[in-house]
């Protein structure tokens, strides 16, 4: 009998254990259970309140603005691209939004590793300062910091996209032999916007 007791203690102290772990573990989850009921009835009564107390601003002062489509944009691209090759040029092309932010990019076999960051960045160029590279390159004469600005390239080769005069987006192409020959090419993209 005595060497029951001794196992039924253990067996009695694992057992107030399991009870208790089990317990706790009950108890959480009831607890969870409880408070996840509360957190749905809660965001359901509170959806009403929280659209009711947003704020509803007066047209003043808001603004509009206008991008190209992700088609017009691929357009733009494919244009220049096509431009390109019928002049055996191996460039990469890019197109970026009003806010610099890019919105297609197509590379050409063969086009230098180069030619996919000064595309994007001939583009940026050219809507930030709402005018081709080329001529945003002869004012470096007079502000030669100009260069210092991140992500600009001050090389002929991006041009703008403009809606009523204002820039919407700006057309980069890079890896001809000349910012002539590139800017040429991305004039074609923004043009072939321009027609539709």
């Amino acid at each position: 009998m005595s060497a029951e007791k001794p196992a039924h203690k253990a067996h009695r102290k694992f057992s107030r254990r399991a009870r208790i772990a089990t317990g706790g573990a009950v108890l959480a989850a009831v607890a969870l259970g409880g408070f996840g009921a509360v957190s749905a009835n809660a965001s359901g009564q509170d959806a009403p309140a929280k659209s009711a107390a947003a704020a509803s601003v007066p047209e003043r002062a808001t603004t509009t603005s206008t991008h190209l489509t992700i088609d017009a944009a691929t357009r733009a691209a494919q244009a220049a691209f096509d431009a390109a090759e019928k002049e055996n040029q191996r460039v990469t092309v890019a197109v970026v939004d009003r806010n610099g932010n890019t919105v297609v990019t197509l590379r050409g076999d063969g086009a230098g590793p180069q030619s996919y960051e000064s595309a994007e960045r001939k583009a940026y160029t050219a809507v930030s300062w709402n005018a081709p590279t080329s001529e945003l390159a002869k004012r470096l004469e007079q502000a030669p910091n100009l260069k210092d600005i991140p992500g600009t390239l001050f090389l002929g080769g991006g041009v703008p996209v403009t809606a009523g005069d204002a820039p919407i987006a700006g057309v980069g192409v890079a890896g001809a032999p000349s910012g002539a020959l590139d800017e040429k090419f991305a004039k074609a993209g923004a043009d072939a916007v321009a027609r539709r």
